[in-house]
């Protein structure tokens, strides 16, 4: 690099130093500065012989990171201070040490929370992303801040992805919509969320995402226009009011128009509500509710509202503080418009979440608020027992969850998540409660543990000294604390029973002359196909396993001679497989999918959750006892798989074009016309030459439904039939989906 350019880099990185200063959401003290002030010189310094792959100077990215924090979050100084220093324990000499003499204890314990966790060694089976989240997650109990910086850098990472690898691009932005889009999402941040939401579709699911940007881009000008009409309609009675306000267009984030047309099998022209008018009004706290319903009222005047779809969360704040009115109503064009009325304080909360609520707390530290900010957030930590996965599984679970309120005997209020059940409520209260429910009454009538809840419901819980929880009990609630709670009591039971099996199983064996050893258990639990030594001690335990069984076993086990032929036996096609030979010497003619970056032919099988079909963007999943499974990138299960196994992903893709066939689903509806069905057969088999494998149709009431199972030979062939199938008369819609 010349001279020139480290001046002109040294220049720009001042400039945005000055711009971290300027646009700080929190008014700085002159201490508050020194302490920024010197955290920049130390990533200055310790990052000055570091590029990104970009090729620009690393210290731009800290300083990204603690712009997005001091901005979109609203943190002050201290997390700002950290935000900057976020990678040098990780990247360089500096220790926590070092740091704890220069500023004070707080700044080093998040530096600290914040660098990287050490890859450990793992067994192949454990997910070490899963195992890093859960880490990530348990900071959560020291300080929410460190949740808060890395969702800030995993945000700025995002945005700066362009010059990654395409599969390092795919699993990070898995692992965003997989926690750190719902973890954004739980701590209030909706804006973020949003950011991370789209970028993790664009990097997921290019071709959509680009489908979906175009589409915008053709319609905002029509959409610009609705806008200004209802919002000049408004805004000339709000005036006339006297209400001192602002009302802005909102359009709805390019992930949430996907997952609406995923969710509803709908076009992107039949996503109604694609935009959203924000209504946000000064007032002082004692006014609030009073204007905010003035407001509804006139918004009402002019349009009809749908009374099922008002969400009232003024009254009732969600639990990550949310606080607004929602009004849908009928706009021009026969058209349904979401009205989100908020004040400028309402409107804070619901863009900087948690931040915003110490502004508003007169005499609170930041500490005190984070202390019962945090409260609601550790819930789904108690556990630290269960596998990684599972236990990140189980915390989002209840991270994107819509809210219902519901009413203790004694009237107080409980936040639940929408969906859970009379016995999740009763965990809510407390553990013991929880564990120890006979029985529920909801609105004072008896009704099932597995009773789903409606807001506004009053529930009482009947317990007994003698009540256990079963393991029928963990499909009888949806919240991960029940569910944390459960497994406990039933881990603890099977540990008991399990401790007994294994006695049981050393004195069985001894009679067949067997010794109970680590390769006698890691046999048996293969022999019975079970995961683990705890699964296998369990059943003996329970009687599930009987002597008839270890005794088969046993036999099996001494006539290993057999066994050695048998093996070799089924071996020998693998060794000379003629099939394969075949399928390399005609190659042309036959569709293969190629494994890695050396397109290597691998056996794999074609997963049930999603049917690739040839010409599908697919990719590997090493399974541990079926081989590699191949998904479809859209798949339902792809984000999991690719967030929490990212190690046992390989790149897959269809080669060449192919003679074999693949089978395909598809739902049809539309209006039940005369010789439908005949007219269906003959645009698939005549026209088409695709052979039909089931077909089932239903019409009731002038509404006709079916389902076709076809047998295609690629992707290109059922694009073109789908085409045409939709050309048919009184077809209304045809969606491929997938195998229940």
């Amino acid at each position: 690099m010349t001279e020139i350019d480290l001046e002109a880099e040294n220049k720009a990185i001042a400039q945005e130093y000055k711009e971290l200063l300027r646009i700080s959401y929190q008014s700085l003290t002159d201490e508050d500065k020194k302490v920024i002030r010197k955290a920049f010189d130390v990533a200055v310094e310790a990052h000055k012989d570091q590029r990104r792959k970009s090729g620009e100077a690393y210290v731009f990215h800290p300083i990204a990171v603690a712009k997005i924090v001091a901005s979109e979050i609203g943190l002050g100084a201290t997390s700002i201070a950290a935000a900057l220093m976020h990678d040098v324990v990780e990247d360089t000499d500096i220790t926590v040490e070092d740091l704890e003499k220069m500023f004070n204890p707080k700044i080093a314990k998040i530096v600290e929370g914040l660098t990287k966790i050490a890859k450990v060694k793992t067994e192949q089976d454990i997910s070490l992303q899963a195992e890093n989240f859960r880490k990530m997650l348990l900071t959560l109990n020291e300080d929410v801040r460190v949740i808060l910086i890395k969702i800030a850098d995993r945000l700025h990472n995002m945005q700066t992805m362009e010059s990654m690898a395409d599969y390092k691009q795919a699993k990070i932005a898995s692992e965003t919509l997989y926690i750190y889009a719902p973890l954004a999402h739980r701590l209030g941040l909706y804006n973020i969320k949003t950011q991370l939401e789209d970028l993790g579709l664009k990097y997921t699911e290019p071709e959509v995402y680009n489908q979906i940007v175009s589409k915008i881009k053709e319609t905002k000008q029509e959409q610009d226009a609705y806008i200004k009409s209802i919002s000049d309609v408004l805004s000339k009675s709000l005036q006339d009011e006297g209400v001192d306000f602002i009302i802005k267009g909102r359009p709805k984030s390019i992930y949430s128009i996907r997952r609406k047309m995923r969710a509803q099998n709908v076009t992107f022209e039949e996503v109604y509500d694609k935009f959203a008018l924000r209504i946000i009004y000064k007032s002082n706290q004692r006014d609030e509710k009073f204007l905010a319903w003035k407001i509804y009222s006139v918004v009402t005047d002019h349009y009809r509202p749908s009374p099922s779809r008002l969400r009232d969360w003024i009254s009732s704040p969600k639990s990550t503080g949310y606080e607004a009115l929602h009004i849908t109503v009928m706009g021009p064009k026969g058209r349904w418009v979401e009205i989100q009325v908020r004040s400028e304080r309402m409107d804070e909360i619901a863009e900087k979440g948690y931040a915003a609520h110490y502004k508003y707390k007169n005499g609170d530290t930041e500490e005190h608020t984070l202390e019962v900010w945090l409260n609601q957030l550790k819930e789904a930590l108690e556990n630290q027992t269960s596998s990684a996965v599972d236990f990140v599984e189980d915390f989002k679970l209840n991270l994107y969850s819509k809210e219902i309120y519901v009413f203790t005997p004694k009237g107080d209020i409980k936040s639940l998540p929408k969906g859970a059940t009379s016995l999740d409520f009763a965990f809510a209260i407390h553990s013991e409660i929880g564990i120890r429910t006979r029985g529920t009454r909801v609105n004072g009538k008896l009704v099932q543990l597995n009773h789903v809840l409606n807001s506004g419901d009053q529930i009482e819980v009947i317990t007994s000294p003698h009540q256990k929880p079963t393991m029928q009990w963990l499909d009888y609630v949806t919240t991960s604390r029940a569910k944390t709670k459960i497994k406990n009591v039933l881990n603890e039971n099977t540990k008991k029973i399990a401790e007994e099996g294994k006695e049981l199983l050393t004195r069985k064996l001894r009679h067949l002359k067997i010794t109970l050893n680590e390769t006698v258990v890691n046999e048996l639990v293969n022999y019975f196909k079970l995961q683990t030594s705890l699964d296998l001690f369990y059943r003996v335990g329970v009687g599930v396993i009987e002597n008839q069984q270890l005794k088969d076993f046993a036999a099996q086990k001494n006539n290993t001679l057999v066994n050695f032929f048998k093996k070799t036996i089924k071996r020998a096609p693998n060794t000379q497989p003629t099939e394969q030979i075949n399928k390399n010497e005609i190659s042309k003619k036959y569709d293969l999918l190629v494994f890695g970056n050396e397109q290597e032919r691998l056996d794999y099988k074609l997963s049930n959750c999603c049917n690739p079909i040839p010409g599908d963007d697919v990719f590997g999943f090493i399974t541990i006892n079926e081989g590699i499974k191949v998904h479809r990138k859209d798949c339902p299960n792809a984000i999991s798989m690719r967030s929490n196994y990212a190690y046992r992903v390989i790149p897959a893709k269809w080669i060449d074009s192919t003679q074999e066939e693949f089978k395909a689903i598809l739902e049809i509806t539309g209006l039940d016309t005369l010789g439908l069905a005949n007219e269906l057969t003959k645009v698939i088999s005549s026209q088409m030459h695709v052979n039909i494998q089931s077909l089932a149709l239903s019409g009731d009431a002038g509404i006709f439904n079916g389902k076709i199972t076809v047998v295609v030979p690629n992707n290109v062939v059922l694009k073109k039939l789908i085409e045409n199938i939709k050309k048919v008369d009184g077809v209304d819609k045809v969606t491929r989906v997938y195998q229940n």
